[in-house]
């Protein structure tokens, strides 16, 4: 992830017991991994800042790991600037340092992806995003199964990665786009009636939640402070704790 300041992103958000009684995603149609990658050659992941990969589709990529499925990463930004101003963490030591933890992560979950890092600035997708989408159109191709951030998750990256994904794909055949929220748990209303989009539950069995538990353990530059008077980390446990379900959520 990355810092956020947005209206729809400030303070603690949503707990996740209140997720836990939202009669709208208890009610989503089930899907399994098998399910979802049946019949696909390659999976694309989009992925805004290291670590929204692992949080929102860890149990997916585990999946597409186990079944040898050809997995790509494309990882938008280094999400290089997400402790802006400390001196603990400039652009550059984090941009090494959040590499470093996908690698780890990856691994953790079994897959061997080939990782595509297209330099765009964290906090400043939306202002590339034809490039992006040029970037997207040469990579894509029929086969793909492409999974993106939701182009209304709430973060500018998310948001305008979720949209070039949609341009992108929408101009090539024989793909198909499922888009994944990351920062909408924060915000979106736990009753909302009719639920705010089309989506389906994909059920994470006993050992892939514990791999995606393993991964997600290694941002530890988003889960740790890293001593007194350092910054707040941008994954406190309540927010860890959207992502630690026994299952994920795709928008159709």
């Amino acid at each position: 992830m990355a810092a956020v300041t947005l209206p729809r992103v400030v303070g603690d958000g949503r707990r996740e017991s209140e997720w836990r009684r939202s009669r709208w995603l208890a009610a989503l149609p089930t899907r399994t991994a098998a399910e979802l990658l049946l019949g696909w050659q390659r999976l694309v992941l989009l992925s805004p800042h290291p670590d929204d990969e692992t949080l929102a589709c860890g149990g997916l990529l585990r999946a597409a790991g186990a079944m040898g499925l050809d997995v790509q990463l494309v990882s938008v930004t280094d999400g290089e600037a997400c402790y802006p101003g400390d001196p603990g963490w400039t652009p550059e030591r984090l941009r090494q340092v959040r590499r470093s933890e996908v690698a780890h992560a990856l691994a953790a979950l079994g897959v061997h992806a080939q990782v595509h890092r297209t330099g765009l600035p964290d906090g400043g997708v939306a202002r590339h995003r034809g490039e992006l989408e040029r970037a997207l159109r040469a990579l894509l191709r029929r086969g793909d199964l492409v999974l993106a951030p939701w182009e209304h998750d709430g973060h500018p990256d998310h948001d305008a990665v979720g949209r070039a994904a949609l341009a992108a794909t929408a101009a090539l055949p024989g793909l198909r786009l499922l888009r994944y929220p990351v920062w909408a748990w924060h915000w979106l209303p736990p009753d909302a009636s009719p639920p705010p989009f089309a989506a389906i539950r994909m059920p994470l069995p006993p050992a892939t939640l514990a791999r995606k538990r393993r991964a997600i353990a290694c941002f530890a530059s988003q889960l740790d402070r890293g001593g007194p008077g350092a910054p707040a980390p941008i994954l406190p446990p309540h927010v860890v704790e959207r992502f630690d379900r026994p299952f994920e959520v795709y928008l159709r």
